[in-house]
This record gives C-alpha cells, sequence and structure tokens, in this order.
C-alpha cells in the first residue's frame, strides 16, 4: 500500500480532512485530545457514555457526540454503525475511555470490580477494533492511538486491577500493530503518567484533585504533574502523518516517572 508524503511545514493543519472518533471526549484527557484534533483541521466525532442515547447525534462542543458504553458490544456495534451512517469511514480512532481504581488490597476487591475496570479499560479495544475495522480500512491511512497508562510499566500496590488492564491494552495495542499493518492501519499507544483530571481523584479515594497534585508530581522526575494537552500533543503526533512509519509503539509521557 502505498505511503502518504510526508508533510511539509506549509502543510496547513496535521489533520485536515480527516475524521476523527475519540471515545471517553467529553472531559480529561479525551477533551483535551477532541480540542486539538478539532484545531488541527480534523472532524472530529466524541463517543462517551454520559452523552443521552439517541438515534441522533447531538451537538457536542466539538462536532457530533454519541452515547457509547465501550464496554458492551451492542453499544459499540450500534455506535459503528451510526458512524457508517453518516461519515462512511474513519481516519483516526482514539480509544480514550477508560476507569480508574482505587487503593484496593487484592483480599478485598470484589470480583464485580475487577471485572469492570478490565471491561472498561481492556475488553473495550477488542470491541472497537473488531467493530471498527471495516471503517479503520475504508480511510486508506487510519490510525489508532490507545490511552495506556503508565501503571502498565511501573505498578504500584492497591492498583493491581488498573496495572492488569492497562498493560494488557500495551499487549493489545501491539499485537493489533502487527496484524493491522497490511492494511496500512497504524495502531500506537501513549502511557500517561498522572495527569491532572478529574479521573485522578479516582484513584485517591475522591480527594479533591487540587489537593493531590503537590503528591504525585514530587514523584516524577522533572517535578510537573501531567497535563491533559500534553497527551493531546502526543496523540496529535501519532494519528497524523508525521507519524506515517510509527506503528506498535508506546509512548511514555511521564516526566520519566517510568525510567
Amino acid at each position: 500500500m502505498a505511503l502518504p508524503a510526508f508533510p511539509t511545514s506549509e502543510t496547513p493543519g496535521l489533520l485536515r480532512g480527516k475524521t476523527a472518533l475519540v471515545t471517553g471526549g467529553v472531559s480529561g484527557i479525551g477533551r483535551a485530545i477532541a480540542a486539538l484534533f478539532k484545531a488541527s483541521g480534523a472532524t472530529v466525532i466524541v463517543a462517551d457514555i454520559g452523552a443521552k442515547d439517541s438515534d441522533q447525534a447531538a451537538v457536542g462542543e466539538f462536532g457530533p457526540l454519541w452515547h457509547a458504553d465501550v464496554a458492551s458490544e451492542e453499544s459499540v456495534a450500534r455506535l459503528a454503525a451510526r458512524i457508517a451512517a453518516g461519515q462512511g469511514a474513519l481516519d483516526i480512532l482514539v480509544n480514550c475511555a477508560g476507569v480508574p481504581q482505587s487503593y484496593t488490597p487484592i483480599e478485598t476487591m470484589t470480583v464485580e470490580a475487577w471485572d469492570r475496570i478490565m471491561n472498561v479499560n481492556t475488553r473495550s479495544l477488542f470491541l472497537m477494533a473488531k467493530h471498527f475495522l471495516p471503517l479503520l480500512r475504508g480511510s486508506g491511512n487510519a490510525a489508532v492511538v490507545n490511552i495506556c497508562s503508565v501503571i502498565a510499566v511501573r505498578p504500584k500496590p492497591g492498583l493491581a486491577a488498573y496495572g492488569a488492564s492497562k498493560a494488557a491494552a500495551v499487549a493489545t495495542t501491539l499485537s493489533l500493530a502487527l496484524e493491522l499493518a497490511k492494511d496500512g492501519i497504524r495502531v500506537n499507544g501513549i502511557n500517561p503518567g498522572a495527569t491532572e483530571t478529574p479521573m485522578l481523584s479516582g484513584f485517591t479515594g475522591g480527594k479533591q484533585v487540587q489537593d493531590v497534585v503537590g503528591a504525585f508530581a514530587s514523584q516524577i522526575p522533572m517535578g510537573e504533574i501531567i497535563r491533559p494537552d500534553d497527551i493531546a500533543g502526543a496523540a496529535l503526533y501519532l494519528a497524523s502523518d508525521l507519524a506515517r512509519l510509527v506503528t506498535g509503539s508506546i509512548l511514555n509521557v511521564d516526566g520519566g516517572r517510568s525510567v
């Protein structure tokens, strides 16, 4: 398959003419990615479990907003059908929807809690790949970006379910990169470090984000907590033709935490 020409500095908008789907795009990292993609010229579709379930897309902050529960095959299949009917193909898929885990010793963790984390953070990648592959093939030059976590490579006690789900997300990303290379579909991942989003409080038993930023930043060699825009910049690179031969890569955006 012919590869796209390398972009020049005169290229107006890294994602101009591309259609992107961002799951979990209503807040946090997903919202930052959706905003940057739109600013870079993409048509952006956001899917989020918090959106109203309807046969018509809502008007979101950056474009069409669809309801989706990425852990449900029925919901993912319905989302794929709706986007196929509306757009016909998909150039960029960003799997950002996820759930955190507050500190829980393994002996007190319930099976239900473990399964929920695995379903949302890992099973979803399988479902999204399975049902969106025809749309991605229709692009001819598609990119998938999976938001994983530095916990996949730097585990912490009490976060076994979250760590397992993100390590599996990394392995899924690498496997899909090999499997889909023949289709011209690039698959990469990002391992964010502790990022200043509402989700951060989910790791601390509900403490306010502003109350824990300092503690998290103290564990980062560069001394600064990660911002959603930092992850969005990495996603923009991986989704664009600047990364035309980059596949099977996991980019750590963590201020050196994983070193």
